[in-house]
């Protein structure tokens, strides 16, 4: 299988400090018992994540900061 980059999430993410959050946010998920959405066997949590966002698997919105 191919190496999952960088450069492949950040087609989908629109910078690297929300790609960070997003795939923190989704290792949390995995790790509380939410199914992989990629078929991705005998990999590490953060790197299901990543391919996930990748694949375009996940959806990341960013909220409006309200004052």
């Amino acid at each position: 299988m191919a190496r999952i980059t960088v450069e492949d999430c950040l087609k989908r993410v629109e910078n690297r400090f929300i790609l960070v959050h997003a795939v923190a946010k989704r290792v949390r998920q995995i790790r509380e018992g939410s199914e992989y959405l990629v078929n991705s066997p005998k990999n590490e949590d953060i790197v299901v994540a990543l391919r996930e966002i990748a694949a375009g698997k996940v959806k990341i919105s960013v909220g409006n900061d309200k004052r």
